[in-house]
């Protein structure tokens, strides 16, 4: 059973709501239908009712069961607005959130925030930021961490690993990475894996001497520090990290070397670089980005993304509002 299988049975006695802000996106709009009709969640989609009828017509989609939801037409939009105001502390009166509360991205973040939906779901035709922008303003990170970061789900028949931060953070310093793999961690044992975390490097165990090696040997050791009983190491190289011939001349002495199977990268060029190879090359599903830290479940798609991806995350944002 496929992991997305597993966790529709897991979910399908809730049935939490998952919001939509990109109504207006066929693919956005055939994987909604799909996950109505199949029970495990409640879409819910945002959009002009006309707009999205027109579509459907013309892409023979059935909405009609479908809720759909129009921003600018809502009519609990005074009470959100109230509410988006109190909650950006002065930062917004009550003119320019309503005026805010238009973009699609923002108000389903609301409806998020008001518990009107468990999750949302969003990326498919806006960029990482136009996503993650008002969930960090509204929605907000645990107390316990101070940012928020991309992790991709990569499956292949029965193989399942982590990989972060692939989305977010373009340089992130050792307390940084630190951070991101005890989230990766979290993450990681939300979805059934049982962590190995390799902090990546291009040396292994000093075997290069280099300010950016030593900055992930130190993440390695501060992220120890964090959680004493989570399995990770590092500085590794990914061969060592992952094929256990090479990890027993490498790094003799790790127990997470050559069975790694969360991998934390020392930058956003290695992760978003290493996921697509793997994607592309490897053949695995990539399932991302998880944005991991944040209070509730908000989670990006890639512009490039099919219908399946949609559906996909929309399964995993649904497993983390109710897991």
């Amino acid at each position: 059973m496929s992991l997305v299988d597993e966790l529709k049975s897991k979910i399908r006695v809730e049935k939490p709501e998952i919001v939509f802000p990109e109504g207006d996106d066929t693919r956005i709009l055939r994987a909604a239908v799909r996950l109505e009709q199949d029970g495990d969640l409640k879409p819910i989609v945002l959009g002009s009712k006309e707009k999205l009828a027109e579509i459907a017509k013309e892409e023979c989609i059935d909405i009609s069961n479908l809720e759909i939801i129009d921003p600018l037409n809502y009519d609990d939009i005074d009470n959100m607005v109230s509410a988006f105001v109190e909650r950006r502390k002065g930062k917004a009166t009550g003119e320019k959130a309503r005026e805010i509360l238009k973009d699609h991205n923002y108000f389903g973040t609301m409806l998020v925030y008001l518990n009107k939906a468990k999750g949302l779901v969003s990326g498919a035709a806006h960029t990482t930021a136009d996503t993650v922008r008002p969930a960090l303003q509204i929605i907000k990170t645990k107390p316990e961490y101070s940012r928020c970061s991309g992790a991709f789900l990569m499956l292949r028949d029965e193989e399942k690993y982590l990989m972060a931060d692939c989305a977010i953070n373009i340089d992130l310093d050792a307390e940084g990475l630190a951070e991101v793999a005890v989230v990766s961690n979290e993450t990681a044992k939300s979805f059934g894996i049982d962590p190995k975390i390799a902090m990546l490097s291009f040396s292994t165990k000093g075997s290069a001497s280099h300010e950016r090696v030593d900055m992930v040997a130190e993440a390695t050791r501060l992220a120890h520090e964090k959680n004493p009983d989570m399995a990770v190491d590092g500085e590794l190289q990914f061969d060592a990290a992952f094929v256990p011939e090479v990890a027993k001349k490498k790094a003799p002495n790790s127990d997470v070397a050559g069975h790694a199977n969360v991998f934390v990268f020392p930058n956003i060029e290695a992760g978003n670089i290493g996921y697509k190879l793997a994607q592309r090359y490897g053949g695995f599903e990539a399932i991302g980005p998880i944005l991991q830290g944040l209070n509730a479940p908000v989670n990006d798609l890639s512009r490039g993304c099919v219908e399946d991806e949609v559906y996909s995350l929309a399964i995993i944002t649904a497993a983390q509002a109710v897991l």
